[in-house]
């Protein structure tokens, strides 16, 4: 499915003023649009008129106006030519820009798109008309191990409802009470590649078996036929970093005939980031399918560098025939579960928890979370403690911690920063987010500028009125919307055991 067929419109206000979005269900799809010529006599229901055109393509803006019929663009044309075209309604939209509705590639509003607040506010009223699902762990097709993975935080109507999208239609169903239950936007969903796996072989570590593989293999078949738009991997956390690069590949090959996509968030964004786009060039080739990479960036300053290294690789990769392309967020942070800087074996069959209350195992754990040259992705060695900031405490005693720096919370609690996240982790029952500052503003920059970028919030909507992760008024610096973003994200942390958005 080429998304960016997909969408809304929206206006824009040319100068700064508070935003305005027209929920209009449209084709983004510029050679199903009747322009200059013969038009229909049936009545317009909506015309937008006057407004300074951006149709997404990367051509110059023009002054026009849009007929809608139905949920369809009927007409462009030059404005004040559909002056006196009938229609239901007519909007004017001089000092505006009329444009595509935002596709967010990476969005996380699970809940909300299927038992709670539809209307995915936070998004809506920023231009995002289609959201794009399915990073790492979707709730369908659901068994007794996906079941196990979930730690819905007393959600129980959200655990009632992914009790209902077991069996070989359990994608689709899936899809289908998303439908039914109703929102502001278009959804699609990948088919999150740890749900693969934990299908197949539940939480355990090692490589999958013949049978297991077999049945990963038909879980794939059965999404893609069911509307997926691929699968979506995120290596960095349990048990989805626990497949191998052959595993993924036999995923991606089950997905090639259905049209697929392989998208990932990498086994590593820091030190080992060139690696990590080899290996997903290297499941898109041998696979048959195109890659896409999931908010792409060099992770901590000593990675910064790598930054353009990976655009050329990727750049490279394109050149010699391979779609491969990325995504971003235009910040410098990111957020996931705080217990992600622990070592991945110890969540291992869901037992982190055990382990961290066991005194050997705790300070082996503890050895390895303050290692520079571990071998696993930990984002607090690569952000540095400084640069993680600690968010989503239910704990009465402990939220005063909140939206602290982890070294200041060490320092508060007289413990180093590793002990103080583990004791963090068991008082909150692995429920804590953290927003992790970095990225590099420079190659932010240098990243919207290829012409293969796409954008995802990677967060989970709020409704404004209702939202609790709002904390304290700040400047809206590149830095501050991060960390607003990242904090929406960490209340996907809630859903999940072992992944959150980052």
């Amino acid at each position: 499915m080429d998304l960016m067929r997909l969408g809304f419109l929206h206006l824009v206000p040319m100068r700064p003023r508070p935003y305005l979005a027209l929920a209009l269900v449209v084709s983004a799809c510029a050679h199903a649009v009747q322009t200059a010529g013969a038009p229909n006599d049936a009545p317009y229901d909506v015309v937008i008129a006057g407004g300074r055109i951006v149709d997404g393509t990367g051509s110059p803006w023009f002054y026009g106006d849009v007929a809608l019929r139905g949920d369809r663009i009927a007409r462009i044309a030059p404005a004040g030519l559909l002056r006196d075209a009938s229609a239901h309604e007519r909007i004017d939209a001089r000092g505006m820009v009329v444009a595509p509705g935002i596709i967010d590639i990476q969005a996380q509003s699970y809940g909300p798109l299927l038992t709670g607040d539809g209307r995915v506010v936070s998004m809506a009223t920023q231009g995002v008309t289609t959201m794009i699902l399915g990073e790492g762990t979707t709730p369908a097709p659901a068994n007794a191990h996906i079941l196990a993975l979930a730690d819905f935080a007393g959600d129980t109507t959200f655990l009632r409802a992914i009790g209902a999208f077991g069996g070989a239609r359990g994608f689709g169903a899936w899809l289908d009470a998303m439908h039914a239950h109703g929102g502001a936007v278009n959804v699609g969903s990948f088919l999150g590649a740890a749900t693969v796996r934990a299908y197949a072989k539940g939480e355990a570590e090692g490589p999958a078996t013949a049978a297991e593989l077999d049945t990963m293999r038909r879980v794939v078949r059965d999404a893609m036929r069911d509307g997926a738009l691929g699968v979506a991997s995120a290596l960095i956390y349990p048990p989805g970093s626990y497949a191998s690069t052959e595993e993924l590949v036999q995923e991606a090959k089950a997905m090639a005939p259905y049209g697929g996509i392989y998208i990932t968030h990498m086994r590593s964004e820091g030190d080992r980031l060139v690696e990590a786009v080899d290996e997903a060039i290297r499941i898109g080739r041998e696979g048959g399918v195109p890659v896409e990479i999931y908010h792409l960036k060099a992770a901590g300053v000593r990675n910064w560098p790598k930054a353009a290294l990976v655009v050329a690789k990727i750049d490279s990769a394109r050149a010699a025939g391979q779609d491969v392309a990325a995504d971003q967020y235009p910040y410098v942070a990111g957020s996931n579960n705080l217990s992600s800087c622990i070592p991945p074996w110890a969540h291992a069959d869901g037992r982190l928890l055990q382990r961290l209350t066991d005194p050997a195992t705790r300070t082996r754990i503890h050895a390895e979370m303050l290692r520079e040259d571990a071998d696993w992705e930990s984002l607090c060695v690569a952000a540095t403690p400084a640069g993680v900031e600690v968010v989503g405490f239910k704990t009465a005693a402990l939220k005063q911690y909140e939206g602290m720096r982890l070294p200041d919370i060490a320092r508060a609690m007289g413990k180093d920063w590793a002990d103080a996240l583990i004791d963090l982790t068991l008082a909150e029952r692995n429920q804590l987010g953290q927003v992790i500052f970095v990225a590099s503003d420079s190659n932010v920059a240098m990243q919207i500028r290829q012409p293969w970028m796409k954008f995802g919030t990677d967060a989970e909507a709020a409704n404004p009125d209702s939202a609790r992760a709002a904390r304290r008024i700040r400047a809206p610096t590149a830095r501050t919307r991060a960390s607003s973003a990242g904090t929406c994200a960490s209340s996907a942390c809630s859903r999940w055991r072992t992944r959150c958005a980052r």
